[in-house]
């Protein structure tokens, strides 16, 4: 029986929310927790003390960060062991985000999305990858968000199931308040520049400089080529790269290409009330935020309904509805592109002048300098957005049967519309061999869920509590996209494919699936003292073949609150808990079991198809099983609070591909045969240094630290392991090491009399060599860095607050990519592109000590090829927020009829250190380790203003 049968044979499933299972609530900050607190934990609500798992929750004041756009970009630093790097500084751009390491070899290593129980499609909603990416969470309002739970062992995450593997993070939004109507007005304005951004191509006179000095040193001896006709001798020979038409003037592309102090604005208006048996929250937004680089700004509308009522005294109804617009526009960041900016920001020769006389952009002797485009030009004459809409729909009731039993059902409508659009001008840049093109895709992304559970709770004399939940819930999702191209565009001003004179072309794409999932919870307490949990799902999911669709997952979790029976006097509170569980990942490719054939062949102009994938019906989840054990406390009358936890996480069943006989037609066959672990502890600490009622000063930190290491691969037909990083020249991947650790030649530094560079034959030390072919790749080191965490504190005299915050990692290296461009010592980059201002400090004679090689504009001597002397200590810290504040005065408020009128600035990743000093590109990399020349994290200073009325 298929998942969508058995769906159907459990009737018509309504849906409740799927929330935080969450365990133990820590706060990140020294502010305590009552420990009679009831915690909503999505199915169920219980105390805090009644809970055995592993979590960390954040309210809204600690995700409040305006500049923000995406709620995942403040995570970073808040809780341990979450690493959170930007994988790109366009406004709306997708975040990398891993809890607890690196598990998949192939799979995905991102978390799950819950907002509101409801599980959600999070990802790049753009339809182009070379382009900046659109994250689907930007169109969630962060104003909107009640707090967010990061849910990471697996008494935490089990009740997730096949998606739990990779830890969870639960958004809950805002909800009315009874009482009168209160508004809440939130406005801000700011300016944002590039937070670290050390990379600088040469001036056009320092480049003239270093390529005298190459042609010299390359033929000088035999042609007699000196500095004073260097030039002469390049031009007569075709190889000056444009110095011979130079000007003499600087021309400052950076400069022209970066946009300074770019604005960001925010306006967010929200209401609240109710009465005795309805409540209701309302909300307006709108953001508009510019890139650090020309082009046209980010923008969003989004609006929320939360409505519920009390309507029986049995029946209670929630419903909420959160719509949003997006307007992206990308920059063609995603690789070493012609038109990215970043690119030409560095690599543009600067001999090429960007206007011409009578002020136009250059676009017809340009290429007498570069192959690189005109960027300013392209930015002004292309096209190229996403837009997004979407909107959710959450709909909840809650009917009492009878005492402590509770029937609840849940249905939710999560849809995403995207537009992209993408026009070349016909007269420079991509489009200019094509006289032009266009190109556009929609695409829709749907997903309903619909969940009802039952709940049960009952106690058996005075210390025996039982907590019963049963769930059913099914998902499912579907993908449609449409896409046209067109070329020859015949007149300017046309840019939609309908106008296109040649080679038009278009195709779509649908792809879905389903999950349906029955799951039961058990929570058992004694006395308020010892509490035990167990949860078991068994999820279904149609990625999978017939007869493997079906996997059971499941936790087992106890912890005891020790201040109930010793240490009264001192502790607050003080518990132990640990659990252990299996749960799954199931981000596979939707066909990836099966045997396909393609039909995009061509035979004598004739549809054909082809066999292109051999497939497997026993594929099946990825596993993993976790081992978590760890306590808290709270002391001093809660002013000292701190936890501490180990974690053991094993991977296994990893889906890998695994070589075939060539005999099959086929190269490999994806298979569950690989093994990771990733361990590591925990740690939080928060102390109210003042606390009393005219002075609260507070800190927090918390750390974590990280082991990733390969426990098993699949064995190819010699019995010798398979390599999934076979054919990187950056990286290897072998057991007893981390995943894809850097893999590469040992730079030994530049010879001081001949200004050879070097590297050591051994991959070690000892004898060195010039030739690089003749060096060893050695282990160095691990792009997944070892340790993270973040330091918070705040202050608060009477009306005026201070808050901060710093977020560290560090223990891994991170590899600059671009040095193949731009590091060369030869014509590649001192002719038709640029070098970096380091090429200054080139070896120029014998006994210069320096780790720049001699220039020689012909040949190569590899210098800019894979090795150590590219790669970086990746350890940084970032001052992420600083805010100052100013309340003012009950008594002015109230004169003026509001409730209260907050003036603040906040400025963020106002400081960045680096503990390699060489490092020059921003370290806060994506998870592969890799630095670019894409729009890098922003340093901003925003200025709000809040008021309530």
């Amino acid at each position: 029986m298929n998942v969508k049968s058995k769906a159907l044979s459990a009737g018509v499933a309504f849906f409740i929310g799927l929330g935080t299972l969450s365990a133990q609530t820590q706060s990140d900050s020294i502010k305590s927790k009552d420990i009679e607190e009831v915690v909503v934990l999505g199915y169920v609500k219980r105390k805090a003390t009644e809970v055995t798992g592993n979590s960390v929750q954040l309210s809204s004041d600690k995700i409040n960060t305006p500049s923000a756009i995406s709620v995942d970009q403040a995570l970073q630093g808040k809780s341990p062991g979450v690493q959170v790097n930007a994988s790109s500084g366009t406004p709306g751009s997708v975040q990398d985000i891993r809890i607890r390491g690196v598990g998949s070899l192939t799979a995905s290593n991102a978390p799950l999305f819950v907002i509101d129980g409801v599980p959600v499609i999070n990802g790049n909603a753009s339809a182009s990858t070379d382009n900046s990416s659109l994250s689907t969470l930007a169109s969630i309002n962060n104003q909107d968000i009640e707090s967010i739970t990061v849910l990471k062992d697996a008494s935490a995450t089990a009740a997730y199931g096949a998606r739990g593997s990779n830890g969870v993070i639960l958004i809950t939004t805002k909800r009315g308040k009874s009482g009168k109507a209160k508004f809440n007005l939130n406005t801000s304005i700011g300016f944002q520049n590039d937070a670290y951004m050390k990379r600088h191509g040469l001036t056009a006179g320092q480049k003239l400089e270093l390529l005298k000095e190459a042609l010299v040193n390359s033929y000088g001896k035999n042609y007699g080529v000196t500095l004073d006709n260097a030039i002469d001798f390049a031009a007569a020979n075709g190889i000056d790269g444009g110095a011979s038409l130079w000007t003499g003037e600087e021309y400052d592309w950076e400069g022209l290409l970066k946009r300074k102090n770019a604005m960001t604005s925010t306006a967010d208006l929200s209401v609240s009330g109710g009465d005795g048996k309805s409540s209701y929250y309302g909300s307006l937004g709108h953001n508009k935020t510019e890139a650090t680089v020309i082009g046209p700004a980010f923008e969003r509308i989004s609006a929320m309904f939360k409505y519920s009522n009390k309507l029986t005294d049995k029946l209670d109804f929630e419903t909420s509805i959160n719509g949003s617009w997006i307007s992206q526009n990308p920059i063609l960041e995603g690789g070493s592109f012609f038109s990215n900016p970043f690119i030409t920001k560095v690599l543009m020769n600067p001999f090429a002048n960007p206007y011409n006389a009578d002020g136009s952009y250059n676009i017809e002797d340009i290429g007498n300098f570069t192959s690189i485009h005109n960027t300013l030009y392209t930015l002004s004459n292309n096209i190229v957005r996403n837009k997004m809409m979407r909107g959710i729909s959450n709909t909840k009731l809650d009917y009492k049967i009878i005492r402590n039993l509770t029937f609840s059902t849940r249905f939710n409508i999560d849809f995403i519309l995207n537009d992209y659009r993408n026009y070349q001008n016909r007269y420079h840049g991509d489009g200019d061999g094509t006289l032009g093109y266009s190109e556009r895709q929609m695409s829709t992304d749907y997903t309903w869920v619909s969940q009802n559970s039952l709940n049960y709770n009952f106690r058996v004399g005075d210390n025996h509590r039982f907590d019963l939940t049963g769930v059913f819930e099914h998902q499912k999702y579907q993908y449609e996209s449409l896409y046209g191209y067109g070329e020859n565009f015949p007149a300017d001003g046309l840019t939609n494919i309908a106008s296109a004179g040649a080679n038009d072309d278009a195709s779509s794409e649908y792809s879905d699936w389903l999950n349906t999932s029955y799951l039961g919870m058990l929570n058992y307490s004694f006395a308020d003292r010892l509490v035990l949990d167990g949860t078991i799902r068994r999820e279904g999911s149609s990625r999978f073949a017939k007869g493997k669709r079906f996997g059971n997952f499941w936790s087992v979790g106890a912890a005891y609150n020790l201040h109930k029976d010793i240490f009264q006097e001192t502790f607050n509170l003080l518990r132990v808990r640990a659990s252990y569980g299996l749960t799954g990942n199931s981000g596979v490719g939707v066909n990836a079991y099966q045997a396909l054939l393609s039909y995009d062949a061509d035979y004598d102009g004739n549809g054909a198809a082809y066999p292109s994938v051999f497939g497997n019906p026993d594929l099946t989840w990825e596993k993993n099983k976790t081992f978590d054990v760890g306590f808290e406390f709270e002391a001093l009358d809660r002013r000292l609070t701190g936890s501490l936890a180990y974690f053991n996480k094993r991977t296994y069943d990893l889906l890998q591909n695994v070589p075939l006989s060539r005999t099959s037609g086929f190269a490999s066959q994806a298979q569950n045969v690989g093994e990771v672990s990733n361990k590591g502890i925990e740690a939080m600490l928060g102390y109210d240094i003042i606390k009393n009622d005219n002075v609260t000063w507070n800190v927090s930190a918390n750390f974590a630290t990280l082991e990733n290491k390969v426990e098993k691969l699949a064995l190819d037909g010699n019995g010798n392991p398979v390599n999934p990083s076979a054919g990187s020249s950056y990286k290897n991947t072998e057991v007893g090491q981390s995943i894809g650790y850097w893999f590469m030649r040992t730079w030994a530094g530049v010879n001081v009399e001949t200004g050879a560079p070097e590297w050591y034959v051994n991959g070690v030390d000892g004898e060195r060599t010039s030739n690089y072919n003749l060096a060893a790749r050695h282990n160095q080191g691990t792009s997944i860095p070892k340790y993270t965490g973040g330091f918070q504190t705040g202050l608060t005299v009477k009306n005026v607050f201070l808050n901060a915050n710093v977020y560290f990692a560090g223990g891994h290296e991170i590899y600059e990519q671009y040095a193949q461009f731009y590091m060369r010592t030869n014509n590649f980059t001192l002719m038709s592109y640029n070098g970096v201002e380091e090429l200054l400090d080139r070896w120029q004679q014998p006994g210069d000590v320096t780790d720049i090689p001699k220039l020689k504009f012909a040949g190569s001597d590899n210098f800019h090829a894979t090795s150590s002397r590219h790669l970086y200590d990746g350890t940084f810290a970032r001052l992420k927020d600083v805010t100052l504040g100013y309340n003012l005065p009950k008594s002015f408020t109230n004169a003026i009829g509001i409730d209260g009128l907050t003036l603040s600035v906040r400025g963020t990743n106002m400081y960045t250190w680096t503990k390699d000093k060489d490092l020059k590109l921003d370290p806060e990399t994506q998870a592969n380790g890799y630095t670019t020349l894409t729009t890098p994290p922003v340093k901003s200073v925003i200025f709000g203003v809040n008021v309530k009325f």
